[in-house]
């Protein structure tokens, strides 16, 4: 991969995007009337902006059920390759990614969906892969939810087959457990003759082994209060890489609450995840993992800790806090972080006003 193939690897040392925006609410589970709401004309603002401001990618969720409550959090959604496609048709340097359920989506047609996508971006399309688990989902699709390992089994052979498609000039036939493949073809090739940058963010160890011999990036989580363990991790996962030839960058998501003082910071993230919650969507989310108050003694803790849990790290705090956090995490060994914000159209402008420039700064962004 050359280095001016995708905005992934352009020269910022910390990469910056946007996390969660083709859904309503984004990530946050709130009701407020400021909220996000996904339709389309603020998703193009939104990322013309950030385009503009210097963000590095855009990163969608695979959704396609809300979750009930007042606001249905996250109801209205995009499906993500085709918003990705519209948004780098609006845009002239960041990367956008596609949330593709591996095994909802044909992987001939999905390879073709992406290299149509790569083509509008000239270059600038990415595949994030997501193997599913939210059963309601796939009772909608009327596929049946594989067990665990197998769901990595099958994503194997499905960006396998994909691959071969972005590369292999000749028909080809494909026959294993699951996909049986015969005469594929698929032209044109991706942009430049590269394969789009692959992320994939499974947690446990068969995803981990996935990410290390398919992905380009690996998605984790970074807990601020033990820094030496996450750096740990990403050296070791990195040299894990390393040892069957290849390299691999680590990326993280947050949730960003940027204001002028931090108290005012602080004050909005406490109102958003307390008062200002949509709790009866947040039982939704509980219900769907089989934690109810019937069968969990300590249900009205989890319950209250949800809006907090569901966006992942919280950067609260004034500019200089927020910088401080960011570069914290890259202190780590992390390339990027993927975060949301309550209102991403809104919230942009301070970001690029204010926190930028010390990024820039900090050393964190090459110089504009």
């Amino acid at each position: 991969m050359t280095p001016d193939r995708h905005q992934m690897y352009n020269n910022n040392p910390f990469k910056l995007g946007l996390f969660g925006a083709n859904c309503s609410s984004g990530r946050a589970i709130n009701k407020l009337p400021e909220r996000w709401l996904a339709d389309w004309e603020s998703c193009e603002a939104m990322a013309k902006l950030a385009d503009d401001i210097g963000f590095d990618f855009i990163l969608p969720i695979g959704r396609w059920k809300g979750y009930g409550g007042p606001t249905n959090f996250q109801g209205v959604t995009y499906e993500t390759v085709t918003w990705a496609t519209g948004l780098l048709a609006h845009t002239r340097r960041l990367t956008v990614f596609g949330t593709v359920h591996a095994p909802l989506f044909n992987p001939m047609v999905a390879a073709k969906q992406m290299v149509t996508a790569d083509h509008v971006g000239r270059g600038r399309f990415a595949l994030n892969i997501v193997v599913g688990w939210n059963e309601p989902e796939f009772q909608m699709s009327g596929i049946p939810q594989r067990d665990h390992g197998d769901r990595y089994d099958y994503a194997e052979e499905w960006i396998t087959a994909i691959k071969r498609m972005w590369s292999q000039h000749e028909p080809f036939d494909f026959d294993a457990e699951f996909l049986h493949l015969r005469g594929v073809v698929s032209e044109p090739k991706p942009r430049g003759g590269t394969a789009p940058f692959i992320m994939n963010a499974g947690q446990s160890a068969v995803g981990k082994s996935f990410s290390l011999r398919h992905c380009n990036g690996f998605f984790t989580s970074f807990r601020e209060h033990d820094v030496k363990k996450s750096a740990e991790f990403v050296g070791a996962y990195k040299a894990e890489a390393r040892s069957i030839g290849r390299e691999i960058d680590v990326y993280t998501q947050g949730h960003v609450v940027c204001r002028p003082t931090r108290r005012e910071a602080e004050d909005y993230f406490h109102y958003f995840t307390t008062e200002g919650a949509d709790f009866e969507a947040v039982e939704e989310t509980l219900r769907l993992k089989d934690i109810t108050r019937a069968n969990t003694p300590d249900y009205e803790a989890r319950r209250k800790a949800i809006p907090l849990m569901n966006i992942g790290y919280p950067i609260v705090g004034s500019p200089d806090d927020v910088a401080e956090k960011l570069a914290r995490i890259h202190g780590a060994g992390i390339t990027g972080i993927g975060f949301s914000l309550v209102n991403y159209l809104t919230e942009l402008p301070f970001l690029g006003q204010e926190l930028m420039p010390r990024l820039a700064k900090a050393g964190l962004r090459a110089p504009a």
